[in-house]
């Protein structure tokens, strides 16, 4: 990878590299792209495009309500801390 191209990915990125980083990502960037040309070597005619290696059925699923039986008053006495009807808790921030 040329400098010039670097440098301005890296101005793009909002990243601030010196010397040493420039060099040492230029680099990895040069093997990373070695590596990639070698992936276009690979034949992949009559391959069937995939999402993920492992999936093999679309993931979602129809929505559908549930069987409730049980009544709010019962689910909400559940809770650990309530103010009124509402579920009270701990601030995150």
């Amino acid at each position: 990878m040329e400098k010039s191209e670097l440098t301005v990915t890296a101005t793009l990125a909002r990243l601030d590299l010196d010397e040493a980083e420039a060099i040492k990502l230029g680099a990895e960037v040069s093997r990373m792209l070695t590596y990639f040309e070698k992936m276009n070597e690979v034949d992949v005619e009559g391959l069937e495009p995939t999402i993920h290696a492992l999936q093999k059925e679309n993931r979602l699923r129809e929505d559908r309500r549930l069987p409730n039986e049980a009544h709010p008053d019962e689910l909400l006495e559940c809770a650990p801390d309530l103010e009124d009807r509402f579920i009270l808790i701990p601030n995150v921030l």
